[in-house]
């Protein structure tokens, strides 16, 4: 057995997340060959454990028809670390954060504040260090979502001086959100400026650390917030969250026309099609379109950008942010692989991204 003859085997093996082989998308590292032994890597975003049997089993199924039948294919699976975009030309204010990623959403209710607490975790539970931005200033839901009502941050001085806010953990994730600075039973009345003075602190004034991922949960629309982030920092991409009826895909193409403009020009990871189907647990294999079907899929297709994801509706996914554990924090197995399939596929995208396009700078807005 020769390592070319591997890897030719190898090429018939497809990623089930993205449809290609496992070779042309650099999944298979470290190939190492001892008799009848054959050791190698598979590197992947977040999978379940059927993702990991099904290209287990692919894998041998390849070696033992195409190389040698008596081979002995021993697999070991290794979550990706989301690569550094390269660093953007002009000042970044968050120099060890490698990559940014907004969830944003045309209107509200679809979900996107859900969406951005369990993309977080699973981002997490793939190995990646991951820190959670509620950036939705008027509406913060994080606190309530990760059990933290009423926690405030911690202070600390920096090395010339200058006081920085430390983000509450929970769940291996670095957590900021003006709901732990305000009495939650007060509502935020403030007019733009001071929300974009709010959202520039919580960028230069919290000491995020090293990252690979920050995430930011956006406020739905496009409006003086998602202008003041998109000049204050270098967005790396947007993940785009809707549900699949006419107006709320109405809204999210409102997102995609505002990320796609020439001023702007910030990549599009992918849609996120939320509350896609209910499926009833006394009835697992019947899917109920409640909100219509497939909206953010073609969606998707229609503007050429990537469908990431479609989340059922479930109960425990409600429950979880009520209750403040998030479902990928929680037990239910079903639920979490869709949010870990949703993980693997952004990450996916990500090195994609930084593969393809060169890095986002600040948007410099002429008024």
């Amino acid at each position: 057995m020769t390592e070319s003859e591997i890897l030719q085997a190898l090429q018939t093996v497809i990623n089930p997340a993205t449809g290609k082989d496992i070779i042309s998308e650099r999944m298979v590292k470290d190939i190492h060959i001892h008799n009848k032994n054959v050791f190698f890597i598979i590197e992947i975003g977040a999978p379940d454990a059927e993702t990991k049997g099904r290209l287990n089993a692919a894998c041998e199924e390849a070696i033992l028809k195409h190389v040698d039948k008596d081979a002995q294919v021993n697999v070991t699976f290794r979550p990706t670390m989301a690569k550094k975009a390269p660093a953007p030309s002009s000042a970044n204010p968050l120099p060890g954060v490698k990559n940014i990623i907004a969830v944003v959403s045309g209107k509200g209710g679809v979900g996107k504040s859900t969406v951005a607490a369990n993309l977080a975790l699973a981002l997490s539970a793939s190995g990646a260090t991951i820190g959670l931005m509620d950036a939705d200033i008027y509406g913060p839901s994080m606190p309530m979502m990760f059990g933290l009502r009423g926690e405030r941050p911690m202070m600390k001085e920096d090395e010339s001086g200058k006081g920085k806010i430390i983000p509450i953990e929970k769940y291996g994730l670095k957590i900021m959100s003006i709901g732990f600075l305000v009495d939650e039973k007060q509502a935020v009345v403030w007019r733009g400026p001071m929300a974009s003075s709010a959202i520039k602190q919580f960028v230069t004034d919290v000491e995020w650390g090293e990252l690979d991922i920050l995430v930011i949960d956006m406020p739905p629309g496009t409006g003086d917030i998602h202008l003041t982030l998109l000049q204050t920092i270098p967005l790396t991409g947007v993940v785009i969250v809707t549900t699949p009826q006419d107006v709320a895909l109405a809204d999210a193409k409102k997102g995609i026309a505002m990320f796609g403009q020439a001023q702007v020009n910030v990549p599009i990871l992918g849609i996120v099609e939320n509350m896609a189907y209910f499926t009833p647990a006394e009835l697992p294999d019947n899917k109920y379109y409640i909100f219509g079907k497939d909206g953010g899929k073609n969606l998707a297709s229609e503007y050429d950008v990537n469908l990431l994801g479609q989340i059922p509706i479930v109960q425990a996914i409600r429950e979880g942010g009520d209750k403040g554990v998030p479902v990928v924090a929680g037990d239910d197995e079903i639920t979490k692989a869709a949010f870990r399939d949703l993980a693997g596929k952004t990450i996916h995208y990500l090195h994609k991204r930084n593969d393809d396009h060169e890095p986002t700078s600040p948007v410099q807005i002429v008024e």
